[in-house]
């Protein structure tokens, strides 16, 4: 795991999308990813509002959201992302071959690639995915793009451990500019190859230890012993009559802790 700080891998980084959050991160003094799973753009909206002072990044899957237009959705989103300054990661997992997530990425309703700085895929398909998704975003020209792999999930019964793990290290590999991390609970090394990738886990909870379907959660503390750098919460934030300034300024707190103690500043 890395013991750098924020701003030193920041200015090293061969991704533009990566040092840009990175920076982003110790400026606001944050690694605190809400991922919002809503159905409607007044509640994504609003959340995003209410959290944006307190995040590094904000995660969508707006193939939920029963009202989705690139004028009411994305635009007044770009606008909350520069006024709060926040990235915007649409958790897409892409799952397969490279002309059809290309296609996926750019095109139909959603033009992925025109507005979330961030996306993800699986590894499951092979290297194909990541060259697919790379054209999509050279072809934009527009904003760099950066590319997670999923590496680990948090839910119970995940597939994605042991050789499948190690096999889309391996596809990430591939590519050192675009590819700028992982969707994983542990670091994923690489730093003797001259890799520098960000971890990013969901599953934290400072309250709960899972739920009904599978999600199991872990301290905030676990994983970033196990090497994240970013954690991402999701109903921690808002569920159950939660209070999002509220419970916003208390995981940035937990999440911003636990970097300073990894990386010896506090």
């Amino acid at each position: 795991m890395s013991t750098l700080s924020y701003t030193a891998r920041a200015e090293a980084h061969p991704s533009p999308v990566a040092s840009k959050l990175l920076k982003l991160m110790d400026n606001k003094k944050t690694n605190l990813c809400a991922s919002l799973d809503v159905k409607t753009t007044a509640e994504m909206l609003q959340l995003a509002e209410e959290l944006g002072p307190h995040i590094c990044l904000l995660k969508t899957h707006v193939d939920i959201l029963d009202d989705f237009s690139f004028e009411k959705t994305v635009v007044p989103l770009k606008k909350l992302a520069e006024k709060h300054q926040f990235l915007i990661f649409e958790d897409r997992k892409f799952a397969d071959i490279g002309n059809t997530v290309k296609l996926q990425y750019s095109s139909g309703v959603y033009k992925i690639v025109q507005w979330a700085d961030i996306t993800n895929a699986h590894g499951v398909t092979g290297p194909g995915i990541v060259q697919g998704l790379k054209q999509a975003a050279e072809e934009n020209n527009g904003e760099p793009r950066g590319l997670l792999m999923l590496a680990e999930l948090s839910s119970k019964g995940s597939l994605a451990h042991g050789e499948y793990t190690k096999g889309t290290v391996d596809i990430a590999k591939t590519d050192k500019e675009f590819v700028i991390g992982y969707i994983a609970q542990n670091d994923m090394g690489g730093r003797d190859e001259g890799f520098d990738w960000l971890i990013m886990t969901p599953g934290v909870g400072l309250d709960d230890k899972g739920d009904a379907l599978g999600q199991q959660y872990r301290t905030v503390n676990d994983v970033f012993g196990g090497g994240s750098d970013i954690i991402i919460v999701g109903r921690g934030l808002f569920g159950k009559g939660r209070d999002p300034k509220v419970e916003g300024q208390r995981y940035r707190d937990a999440g911003w802790n636990a970097y300073l103690k990894r990386t010896g500043q506090l």
